[in-house]
């Protein structure tokens, strides 16, 4: 599958928010369209690196990461997703090389959240070299643990 990765813009972000909204992970973090949009909205205001690939579709996957949100130190890694019917033809793995490209210019690791439940992201991000440090019970919904990964990148 030929894909481009390229900084999102606003006019991305509809797109975005109706297919992230439908996305089994994300119904069941209560996600709204509203919230999805308000997030991209103020991500982008923020100066986050936020990052979306097209396909033979715009808009299919993005990555969302803010250059000091681990201990005001390392990026953190927010979201990243990409929408069903184009996953697993390296849209992902091109999102998270790009963030971590920004990353190592300004920092020695790359931290993210993955869901207790969610075993396919955890095997990914294990993938390319991310390991589990730990681990947040409730953090975001109560009955979710969040798992710390981090990778070392220098």
């Amino acid at each position: 599958m030929d894909f481009t990765i390229r900084p999102m813009k606003e006019s991305d972000i509809p797109l975005l928010a109706a297919w992230m909204v439908e996305t089994p992970l994300w119904q069941r973090y209560g996600m709204t369209t509203a919230q999805a949009t308000a997030g991209f909205e103020n991500g982008l205001a923020r100066g986050d690196w936020l990052m979306t690939a097209d396909a033979d579709a715009a808009a299919c996957g993005f990555a969302w990461a803010m250059p000091k949100g681990t201990f005001g130190r390392s990026p953190y890694l927010r979201l990243i997703g990409v929408r069903a019917d184009r996953a697993g033809g390296g849209i992902g793995a091109a999102l998270l090389r790009e963030i971590e490209r920004r990353s190592v210019e300004t920092a020695n690791e790359l931290f993210l959240l993955v869901s207790d439940f969610n075993e396919p992201a955890q095997r990914f991000y294990r993938q390319h070299g991310y390991v589990q440090i730990g681990a947040i019970a409730g953090y975001v919904v109560p009955e979710i643990t969040e798992l710390i990964f981090r990778k070392r990148l220098r």
